[in-house]
């Protein structure tokens, strides 16, 4: 059994296409080849603790992935997440590979799938537009500038000493920050929101906006308002049976504005059934992390790991 640490994984990371790895994914899961369970989850007092597993009918490994987020760590000098991803051999139930990621594979995975969402949704990228200045804010534009050339960013965070430290830490980007929100949605048209916000951020949006909404993976948070949702001409699921129950998507079916019948999968998206028609349609990405993602990104990592 291959155990290894983060900086062992972050020395084969180079070597592997996840934006490629993470759509091929996605595609199978629409296809309906991957086993996927619900997510299982602990809201403790100080941060919650994700638990996700699967595998692909016909594949070598199934993956269960322990994930946590403690948003007040900065106070005791730790990242908010953490975390470690297991794989297993499919045929023999055997551990093959224990990954001390912490937590960063997810941070990883997760990027990729906005870069995927927006290779396949967003128009030509004028301005991105980053809510959030986090670890998951700094990869979403790592990730995308794989699928498009801009590099004008406005950022918004509730914290101005954070937006400013985001704004240094990005050399090659254009980076401006947004007075407010409002502001950051009437420059950009392509947005990503990062935040565990719970309560809604984006309120209105211009035409041919697209977004990718990756923050709100429970069923407690919300970035989006139901209305920019339900007012949106496309809305795309990572998930459908996920988004049923969490994220932007829920929060609009239980308000009752908005029905799942309308919403289409990524993997669909990707496969060209479904998407953007218009360059003036709003185009709205649901991101709420599925684990057929840990599993295509952690069998990447463990078959790069083989070869070191």
């Amino acid at each position: 059994m291959k155990v290894a640490t983060w900086s062992e994984i972050e020395s084969v990371l180079p070597e592997i296409d996840v934006v490629a790895a993470i759509e091929s994914a996605f595609a199978a899961y629409s296809r309906g080849d991957a086993v996927i369970p619900p997510v299982g989850e602990m809201h403790l007092g100080a941060g919650e603790v994700h638990l996700k597993y699967g595998y692909l009918r016909g594949g070598d490994h199934y993956v269960v992935k322990i994930a946590s987020g403690f948003y007040n760590n900065a106070a005791f000098g730790l990242p908010s997440s953490n975390g470690m991803m297991l794989l297993f051999d499919q045929r023999t139930g055997a551990p093959v590979a224990v990954l001390l990621d912490e937590g960063k594979l997810t941070d990883a995975r997760t990027a990729a799938a906005g870069a995927v969402a927006a290779k396949h949704l967003a128009p030509t990228v004028q301005c991105i537009g980053i809510v959030g200045t986090g670890i998951q804010a700094r990869l979403q534009l790592q990730y995308l500038a794989r699928v498009t050339p801009c590099r004008k960013v406005v950022v918004w965070g509730r914290r101005p000493v954070a937006a400013q430290q985001f704004m240094a830490d990005l050399p090659g980007w254009d980076v401006e920050i947004a007075e407010d929100l409002t502001d950051l949605c009437g420059r950009a048209n392509l947005i990503v929101t990062t935040t565990p916000s719970q309560v809604p951020l984006i309120t209105q949006v211009r035409p041919g906006t697209h977004i990718t909404a990756v923050g709100s993976d429970t069923p407690q948070k919300q970035e989006i308002s139901v209305e920019v949702l339900a007012n949106a001409d496309v809305v795309v699921a990572d998930s459908l049976a996920q988004c049923a129950l969490r994220g932007e998507i829920s929060q609009a079916v239980r308000a009752g504005v908005f029905q799942m019948s309308s919403v289409v999968e990524l993997g669909a998206v990707i496969a060209g059934k479904g998407g953007r028609t218009h360059p003036d349609q709003v185009t709205i990405a649901d991101l709420t992390g599925v684990a057929v993602q840990d599993l295509a990104i952690t069998d990447a990592v463990y078959r790069a790991l083989q070869h070191t």
